[in-house]
Parts: structure tokens; sequence; C-alpha cells
């Protein structure tokens, strides 16, 4: 950051602008008001206001490397203070050693000593403040980034970690599952494995995408229900339907799977009913919309599970959009149903 303020186009080109105009007003002044020759008067003036100027760099320059944590203020008084007496005094005996044979000027030089120092002192102070303003701005800024960037990483990390959580939590039903049929439909125990096997394998491709397209995720999720089918046979049913204008928008993968395992829970457990579970999903203005049906029976309760599926969702979706209406569920009679909505805001260069 440092010499960053000297670093702007825009305030290199106004110092020089103010220093050009500065110096040609005050040698007017002096030629038109004090009567004093052009060759002392422009002299005198280009000194003065260049020396002035290069004061004001050197503050600059100054402040980029040093800058004290506590007592800033008065430091720049005292500093600035000290710098101005030091340009006074050395363009007073600059232009007293130019200028020896010229009586009138002397004198005129030593009565505007307080004036300049005066007026330098102001200006000097002024581009002090402007620089320190300058630096605590872009400090702030970088510390707003800083913490931007942590924000961001700790929210991919959680979100990494909901991703990870996917997989075990799902692999441990379909274990018990397997488990359950191996004694009772050894066939059927062994279809599911093959089964296990090849969605596995599609997650393990899919590790490292953050978005995937809709007709991806609903392949992928077609895996996971061939899976539980073999479980539950003719008694799960699923319609699936989609807008073509869906076809082309995405979304954080496997973020179906839990809502469908959901559903497959509260719809089938307890009960010997065959279920469909309706899945629609379509666009609406730069929002996806997913919405998945599934009856159930009020009377019976499902049995625990994590209480992982609806709330990884709903936080996904927080860390992702910074919105908690994104996921929502209602009954119905014997009919629940959530809905997942995903603004297409994301990056898309970044999908893969």
């Amino acid at each position: 950051m440092a010499n960053h303020l000297l670093a702007n186009k825009s305030f290199r080109w106004t110092l020089i602008v103010a220093t050009y105009v500065a110096t040609v007003v005050q040698a007017y002044l002096l030629i038109c008001w004090f009567n004093i020759s052009d060759s002392i008067a422009w002299t005198d003036s280009v000194i003065h206001n260049v020396t002035l100027a290069l004061t004001g760099v050197g503050v600059c320059f100054s402040l980029s490397h040093y800058r004290p944590a506590k007592g800033k203020y008065i430091f720049l008084l005292i500093y600035c203070s000290v710098l101005t007496f030091l340009w006074v005094g050395g363009c007073f005996w600059i232009m007293g050693e130019m200028f020896a044979s010229t009586p009138y000027y002397q004198h005129w030089l030593f009565f505007a000593i307080p004036i300049r120092f005066i007026n330098g002192w102001l200006i000097v102070i002024f581009i002090g403040m402007k620089t320190l303003m300058w630096y605590d701005m872009a400090e702030q800024e970088q510390e707003l980034a800083r913490k931007e960037a942590i924000e961001r990483l700790a929210r991919e990390a959680e979100l990494f970690k909901l991703r990870q959580q996917l997989q075990p939590h799902f692999l441990f039903n379909s274990l018990n599952s397997i488990n359950a049929l191996i004694a009772l439909r050894p066939q059927q125990a062994r279809e599911m494995v093959l089964k296990l096997s090849d969605f596995l394998r599609g997650t393990l491709k899919r590790e490292d995408q953050q978005w995937i397209l809709l007709p991806e995720e609903m392949q992928y999720l077609q895996l996971y229900l061939d899976i539980e089918k073999v479980r539950f046979g003719h008694r799960l049913s699923t319609d699936i339907t989609a807008g073509d204008s869906a076809a082309t928008l995405k979304l954080p993968p496997m973020l179906l799977q839990p809502v469908v395992e959901n559903a497959i829970k509260y719809g089938l457990y307890d009960t010997t009913d065959a279920i469909t579970i309706a899945i629609n999903a379509w666009q609406s203005d730069d929002m996806l919309h997913i919405q998945v049906q599934n009856p159930f029976d009020p009377e019976l309760q499902a049995p625990a599970g994590t209480g992982f599926g609806l709330a990884s969702i709903q936080r996904r979706l927080y860390l992702l959009f910074g919105r908690q209406d994104l996921l929502e569920t209602n009954k119905n009679g014997n009919i629940f149903t959530t809905l997942i909505k995903v603004p297409q805001l994301y990056d898309k260069s970044s999908n893969n």
C-alpha cells in the first residue's frame, strides 16, 4: 500500500495543476501589487510553490511508511509544523542569497514570513490530513476484504462439510437396507450393492463440482431412486417432470437427494401402501423451482432419523445465497410438499 496515494493519477494531476496555478497567481500578485520585478517575482513564485509541492509529496511519502497507531493527528500537526518551518526557512535563505543586492525585496521577503508560514502550514496540513484519510480508508478496505475472504473460506469449508456428510448419511442408510435384504432377498441385496457402487462412483466424479445442470442432478437422483426401488419394490414409484426452460438451469449437486429420502421415510415407513413421489421442476424469472410431493399418514410417525436432510438443505442454501426463504415445506391433508428455490446468480465460469 506504500505510495498508493502518490500513484493515484488524479492526486498527481491535482497537485501539478494546483502548483502551476499558485505559481502564476503569486507571480502576478508580486508584480502588480508589490511592484517587484518580473524576474524576481517569477523566481520567488516558482521556488516557493515547487518546494511547497515537494514538501507535500514528502508528507505523503512519509505517512505511507509510518503512521503512529495512537495520537496520529497530534503527530501530524507537529510533523507538518516542522516541515513548514523548514520550508519557509529554506526558501528565505535561498531567495535572500540570490537577491541580496535588492533591499526592497529583502525587506518584503522578511515581512512576508508569517503569511507564508500560515499559508504553507495550512496547505501541508491539508495534504497530510488527506493522506491520513486516504490510507485509513485503504486499510479499512483491506480489512473488510480480509474479513470477507475469511468468511468466504469458512462458508466454503462448511459447505464442503455438509456435502461430505451426505455420503456417510446415505451410505449408512443403504447398508442398513442391504443388511435387511441379505437374508430375505439375497438377489435384490446383490443388485442393490451394484447400484450403490454406481451411485458412489458418480458421487466421486462430482466431488469438485459446485454447480451441475438440472438434468445431471435428476440423473443422479434416479440412481438413488433405483437403489430405493430395489428395497421397496412396487411400493415406490416416481413421477418426474421438468419444464424445457429448466433444463439449462443449475443447482448445487446432491441437493434433491435428502428431500426425496425424507419423502420416502415419511411416505413408506410403517406402512405397506404404495406411494408415488412427484417431482416437478420449472423456471420462474431467474429462479429454479423444484417441488417434491409425497403422501403420508398423519396418524403414523416415521422412525426418528438424524434430522440432517432438510436442515442441511436449508443451511446450504443460506450459505450460498444468504437467504432463509429458499426452502418451504407445507402439509395439506395427507400430502407433504417441499419447495426448493435456487437463484441463478452463480458464476457460470466456475461450474466445474
